[in-house]
């Protein structure tokens, strides 16, 4: 017995210094396996409903059926239960119904900011077997009539605060014989009816099933556009499989049926129309703000019991930006999703606002592959390591190839095929294009579709979708966005990403927030680096420390030889920078009013650009 026991204590030690050895060597195979197991039960979920083409629709019918009494929506002082949505949905559905002129398979075009008659309107539309394209409310005149046109819509559902946009496009709306509904009580204007009227007096008894009998996963379900920072907005197509996927962040990322998510970010946009859609699967509460607001945001966690919050671009930056308060940790928000965090951001949100688990996700709207940092490494967008590594490669292939950013292609070898990056090198993410990894492309935009794919990438024949994003693989597998394809410049023969150099730039003692572009110089190849920034309140310019600090932190070429000084930046309605225009105007005083510096080596400053040396850099007589 005693030999017996000495043996077993002899095996459990061994097996223990195996097993803790095992951890030092991959510290997240835990989280790595219970990632996978979790993806593929996803897998499993989407293949069982794509039998029965079970949507989100029939869960949040579901969700009403068995929870009717649970809150739903909060909304500024309202509360709408499971119940009051479906019955609400139901009288969208009927006003579209008894209009005669929306029918199955259809598409209904909405103009609508944040309120709970966005989430009415589309359960509506499905629920008669129709979908729904999702227009920025931001957008006007022009960009407002091509996106409407892209859509294939013959109806339009504007909010009431958005009658002046939708009465500057109405001539070509009405020469179109398109219906026009605004959400007001009444409408003076000719050819625009109340849509609030006839909702008041339709019926919220349920639809039949039959209405959208039709439809399966691979019906649309929306119409969501890209964000259009390099141009017009394009149309992707999100089908109700998509639309699946899509929800699943949320269990993935550990949302439960107890928490309450705070949505802020457009419900136009995915990510805000995700917060919503991925609250119906999990069968929780949203609470919903017509617009972000930084100042705010914390009062609302609290008055609505929030535990999970979502960001996208620079919103966490924004909340780190916001005067210290003794009440910054005082909150039961516990999870945050979203993209786009910068390391820097993530370290000063965790300090400042408490042990919040940020979940960093990649993906864009119209592709058909996603990452998420499971683990909660600093500054990573997801992790490419062992069985996650293999599942992944298995059932969507996707790689990080070498791309040659002068040129504006990727690098292949003799053969013609694509050649993997090196570990830690700067690459072009792509995904193959399958049955299992669709790419539906964009609505009525064959050129735009075609643009965004890869052909013959590791074989013959082979199909890849382009991410347009480059991205690094470090040694232990975790993926960093480094900048977008449009974004990076060349200069002096060095690729600068215009990304890292705005994030070293924004922590300089002045600056609050800065973009980074290259504009042309005559004589010069590639690109030479401007940054076009915004000041903190109440501070001035200090050239002579920002000289400093580029100086300090940034290699010699990719240090911006302008910058230019702006009151604001102009953002989409995710928060990303739009850069075109600022790329136009160059660095020409002519185009620009803005106050503009030059970088001057010799007096260790950024200086003023004064139209000599304007003519000097143009003619070649000033060095850069």
């Amino acid at each position: 017995v005693t030999l017996v026991l000495t043996m077993v204590l002899i095996f459990s030690f061994n097996f223990a210094i195996v097993l803790l050895g095992l951890f030092f060597r991959f510290p997240y195979f835990i989280q790595d396996v219970q990632y996978v197991l979790a993806k593929l039960k996803v897998r499993r979920c989407l293949l069982k409903y794509m039998q029965t083409n079970f949507t989100i629709l029939e869960r949040f019918l579901e969700a009403a059926r068995t929870q009717p009494d649970k809150p739903f929506i909060h909304f500024k002082d309202e509360t709408f239960t499971y119940r009051d949505a479906d019955a609400l949905s139901n009288k969208a559905a009927r006003v579209f119904l008894q209009s005669g002129l929306v029918k199955q398979g259809d598409t209904v075009a909405m103009l609508v900011g944040n309120e709970p008659m966005f989430v009415w309107l589309w359960l509506g539309l499905v629920k008669i077997g129709c979908s729904a394209a999702f227009l920025n409310y931001n957008i006007r005149s022009k960009s407002l009539l091509h996106c409407f046109s892209c859509s294939g819509a013959n109806t339009l559902v504007a909010a009431a605060e958005l009658q002046d946009a939708v009465e500057e496009v109405l001539p070509s709306l009405l020469e179109q014989q398109v219906s026009v509904y605004i959400l007001a009580d009444g409408c003076k204007a000719a050819g625009v009816e109340s849509f609030r009227e006839k909702m008041s007096q339709a019926s919220s008894e349920p639809l039949s099933r039959d209405l959208r009998s039709h439809l399966t996963l691979q019906s649309p379900a929306a119409y969501i556009y890209t964000s259009g920072t390099t141009g017009l907005p394009k149309a992707a197509v999100i089908t109700h499989a998509r639309l699946w996927v899509m929800c699943w962040i949320q269990l993935l990322t550990g949302v439960n049926s107890r928490d309450v998510i705070y949505v802020s970010l457009p419900l136009y946009h995915s990510a805000g129309f995700m917060g919503v859609t991925g609250a119906i699967e999990r069968g929780i509460t949203v609470a919903l703000r017509s617009k972000f607001s930084a100042s705010q945001f914390w009062d609302d966690c609290r008055k609505y019991n929030a535990t999970v919050i979502q960001y996208i671009g620079e919103t966490m930056r924004y909340l780190c930006n916001t005067p210290k308060v003794r009440r910054d940790r005082s909150h039961k928000v516990r999870l945050a999703i979203g993209n786009g965090i910068r390391a820097d951001v993530w370290r000063d949100f965790i300090s400042r606002f408490g042990n919040v688990e940020i979940r960093e996700l990649y993906g864009a709207t119209e592709g058909n592959f996603a990452l998420l940092n499971y683990s909660g490494k600093i500054g990573a967008i997801g992790k490419n390591q062992c069985v996650l590594f293999i599942v992944l490669q298995r059932f969507f292939p996707h790689a990080v190839i070498k791309y040659n950013v002068e040129r504006g292609e990727p690098v292949r070898d003799s053969s013609g095929f694509c050649i993997e990056a090196d570990k830690g090198e700067p690459g072009l993410l792509v995904s193959e294009i399958s049955v299992r990894a669709p790419f539906s492309g964009y609505v009525r935009d064959l050129q735009q579709t075609e643009r965004k794919k890869l052909h013959n990438v590791f074989k013959r024949g082979d199909v890849y979708f382009n991410t347009g994003d480059l991205m690094r693989i470090d040694e232990d597998h975790f993926i960093y966005f480094q900048d977008r394809v449009g974004d990076t410049f060349r200069w002096k023969g060095e690729n600068v990403a215009t990304t890292e150099v705005a994030d070293v730039i924004s922590l300089a003692g002045c600056v609050k927030e800065a973009t980074v572009y290259g504009v042309k110089v005559p004589g010069q190849e590639g690109r030479a680096g401007m940054a076009a920034v915004t000041l903190r309140d109440g501070l001035k310019f200090d050239s002579v420390d920002v000289f400093k600090h580029v100086e300090n932190f940034l290699p010699a070429y990719a240090r911006p030889r302008f910058m230019r000084i702006q009151s604001s930046l102009d953002v989409t309605g995710t928060f990303k920078h739009l850069k075109v225009k600022l790329v136009e105007e160059g660095f020409n005083p002519n185009l620009i009013t803005d106050p503009v510096y030059f970088l001057d080596e010799k007096e260790k400053n950024y200086i003023p650009l004064m139209m000599d040396i304007f003519n000097g850099v143009n003619l070649g007589e000033i060095k850069i």
